[in-house]
Parts: C-alpha cells; structure tokens; sequence
C-alpha cells in the first residue's frame, strides 16, 4: 500500500492528459476526505463546483474529485445561455436570409430567361433581317429573317470571315470597300444599297442600315446591321416611273387631240404659202421669165415656209413621242416664247391675248418637252378658264422672274376662278374644273414640276381668275446643269 502511494503522483503526472488540468483540478481522496495526490495549476476558490466519484476499483477505498477552478455565477451561465440563443439567431436569420437570397435569385433567373426568350421570339418574329458582325468582318449573330432573305442556314453564317457566300459578284468591288472602311475604325453609321445573291442564285436589292456594336462596358464590338429586301419595292416603284411616263405621254396626245384644229391651222400657213410660191416659179418658168435672179426670192421663201412646217411638224413628233426625261441646261425664255407662238392660233380663235413678260434667267437644267407640256396644259386651262360668259378681261400672261429660291413661271388667266369646293383636291387625279374634262393635266403638271425638285401652285388674280406658279429651285438646278 505504501508503494502504490508514492506512485501516485508519478501516475498523475503521466496519464492524466494536460488540457484535463488546465480546466479542472483533480483530487485523489481517502474515505476520510484526506487528499492522497492532486494536480492542479491554480488554487481553488471556496464553493468551487465539484464532483466526487468512486476509484475502487483500481485503488480499493479511493475516491477521485474533480473541481472547477472558478464558480459559474448567474451572470455567467446567463451570458452562456445568451450566447447560445444569440448564435442559434444568428442561425435562424442566416437561414433565413440565404432562403430569400435563392428565392431573389431563382426569380431573376426565371425573369432574365424569360426576357431572354421574349427578345428572342421579337427578333425571330421581325421581317427586317438583324446580322451582327465584328471588326474583322466575322458573323456574330443572324436571325431567321436573315437566313431566309439570303437562303442559308445560321450554321453556314455565324463565325465565318469575309467574303461572304451571299455577296453579289457585280457589287463585290464596291462591298469589299465598304468593308476595308468600316475595318478603318471609321464608327460612322451609315446606310447604304447592295445586292445579295441567294442560294437559289435569285439576286435581291437590299437596304441596309450599319450601326456600331456597342457592349455592356461601352466597347465597340463591331457593327450590328438590319437589312431590308427592297426587290419588290424597287420594282414598284419602277413601273410607277413607267406608268407616269405613259401617262405624261396619254396626257400629251389628249393635248395634242384638243389642239388639233389649231395645229391644222398652225401648218395650213407655211403649206399654202409653199403652195403659193411653187405656183409663182412654175408661171415664171412657163412665161419663159425662169431667170435664176427671178426665181431666187421665191424659191428662198419657199424654203424658209418648208423649214417652218418641219420645225411644227418635228416639235409634234417630240411632244408626242414615248421617251425618258432628259435634263439640259434650258433657256426657259425660249421655251415660253415658242409655246405661246404654238398657242397663238388657239388664242386667236379664242379672241384672246398671250401676253408674256420674261426676265432675263439663267440656263435651267430641265427637260424641254416636259415643261413645254406644263406650259401648254396651263396656258390652255387659262385659256379655256376665259370663256366669254365668265371672264373679266381677254389677257392671259405668262410671267418668268427670279426669286431667292429660284425661277418661277406665273400663268395669269382672267377667268371665272377656282371653286372654293375644289380648291383642295385641284391637283387629284380625275379632279376636273370642266364638264369634258380627264381631270389629268393638273395632275401630270405637278408630276412633271416634282421630277425637276420643284412644286406647283396657284392663288386668286387680284383682277379675277386664277395664277398658277411653277418654282423651281435654282441651286438644284444648277447641280443638274453640272451633271
């Protein structure tokens, strides 16, 4: 017994673990609460919690205590429990937060997929093609309008480099210049039309619309382009230019049906005096006075009189004739003086006068038939205007003058004046001030002065009747003279 005494303390300091020691003093006791062998590493405090178990075995009749160094006080097991309620908390809220992070994120997931999957069906649904493009020309992005406008599958398109399969041989030229320019770092937008060849071979005219490709971080990524088949468009609207050119030409050969007693006079003239001067050289030839000095002042009026019925008959031929406009520098002067010697015999008939008043204006770039077919449908509306039970005078006055825009024509009739009820709709088609009227020539009037840039209207004449102004800009028609 005495042996196993004083190898207590050497037992204790070899199997009881360290970290036991540093949170708790440990007391080998006898029945009689004597202490045999402890360890500790501070003094214990009275009233210290402690607890006392049974060591027998191994030792017979021993007791092991273990106490706490310090007491727990109310204020420590209440800042104990407060710490474990404040974690448990903390936890809860933690929780609690994390469920509404993932509810706030599944939400902007479901909401940016569902965004996403709307701009995809607009863009799929568009009939204008989208192609996105960077700076080396490689496609990005088409959608369906333009794989259907060029023929080819997305798969064939996006990421493939220049020259592209739908490229029209005829434009390839002026596209791969296009291309080198926008490669330039020149971020202009532009719009421009080309053509695209289809997979089927078939060629379209196409409007395209180029804009920089800007992301998210403001960097320019490389051009996003909406393209616009106009095939059928340009179609249209050539055989409107047809269909004004037959029309012009319906209008002129109505003209031309109206005048037609005025024109039988107008070349009557020149023909009877050919006639006259070839019966007066055939009796001088017969009354053997046929001397070259003799037949010289006959047959040179005879000549000149044949030259005048070929300049009528060649001015009918042009204003008749099925042609294209063509511009060139015109002197308006001119024009309006031979249309209203064209007029005069109407007039005449008419017991009416053709006053003009003409300023000196530089050469218009115009097409001389077409105006000529202004002049004459507008001077004859003025004239037919002055029938003798409406009208306030017998003069009709062509003006020509310069205004800071331009020229202008004024046509100044004397008649009974426009119908307030018409007034609105004078320049519609099948809008008529006459009872046997088309309602076409004001009509035609208007289209011809909008093909030169220029616009067409009219006003009361302060002395009764009506004014119709033809303007046409100077500035414009000094770039057409160039051209």
């Amino acid at each position: 017994m005495v042996t196993a005494t004083v190898a207590l303390p050497l037992l204790f300091e070899r199997h009881v673990p360290w970290w036991i020691a540093e949170k708790y003093a440990l007391e080998l006791i006898d029945v009689g609460g004597a202490v045999l062998v402890a360890r500790a590493r501070a003094r214990l405090e009275p009233g210290a919690p402690s607890h006392t178990i049974s060591f027998d075995p191994p030792l017979p009749g021993m007791l092991l205590r273990i106490t706490s160094y310090s007491a727990a006080g109310p204020a420590a097991n209440t800042m104990v429990l407060a710490g474990i309620a404040g974690l448990s908390a903390f936890a809860i809220l933690a929780l609690i937060v994390l469920y509404l992070t993932a509810n706030r994120r599944r939400r902007a997931e479901l909401q940016l997929s569902g965004e996403m999957a709307f701009r995809h069906s607009m863009e799929e649904s568009l009939t204008v093609g989208l192609r996105a493009r960077d700076h080396q020309g490689r496609v990005l992005y088409v959608n369906s309008a333009f794989c259907q406008m060029v023929g080819l599958p997305a798969s064939d398109l996006v990421g493939r480099l220049p020259p592209m399969p739908y490229w029209a041989d005829e434009v390839l030229g002026e596209t791969l210049m296009r291309q080198r320019a926008q490669a330039s770092h020149d971020f202009t937008p532009r719009s421009f039309e080309t053509r695209f060849r289809r997979r089927d071979g078939r060629v379209i005219d196409v409007q395209v619309f180029d804009a920089p490709l800007i992301d998210a971080k403001g960097s320019h990524r490389g051009w996003m382009g909406s393209i616009i088949d106009i095939t059928e468009a340009k179609r249209a609207a050539a055989l409107a230019r047809a269909q004004d050119v037959s029309l012009q030409r319906t209008g002129r050969l109505v003209t031309l049906g109206e005048m037609a007693s005025s024109l039988a006079h107008e070349l009557n003239q020149p023909l009877a005096a050919i006639a006259g001067y070839a019966a007066g050289a055939l009796n001088l030839i017969e009354a053997g006075q046929a001397s070259p000095a003799a037949l010289r002042p006959a047959l040179e009026k005879l000549a000149h009189q044949a030259s005048r019925a070929g300049q009528i008959i060649r001015r009918i031929q042009d204003f008749v004739r099925k042609r294209e406009p063509r511009l060139t520098p015109l002197a308006l002067a001119e024009v309006i003086t031979d249309t209203v010697a064209f007029l005069a015999a109407d007039a005449r008939e008419r017991h009416l006068h053709l006053i003009t008043d003409l300023a000196d204006v530089p050469p218009l770039a115009a097409d001389r038939i077409l105006i000529e077919q202004v002049l004459i449908n507008l001077i004859r509306n003025g004239m037919e205007a002055m029938a003798p039970a409406s009208r306030s005078g017998d003069s009709l006055t062509i003006t020509l003058r310069t205004t800071a825009e331009g020229v202008e024509i004024a046509v100044a009739d004397q008649g009974g004046g426009i119908d307030p009820a018409l007034a609105d709709r004078l320049f519609d088609a099948f809008s008529s001030t006459k009872t046997d009227g088309m309602g076409m020539g004001l009509n035609i009037c208007r289209t011809i002065v909008e093909l030169h840039r220029g616009h067409l209207r009219f006003h009361p004449n302060p002395g009764g009747g009506t004014v119709f102004v033809v303007a046409l800009p100077g500035v414009v028609a000094a770039g057409l003279a160039a051209q």
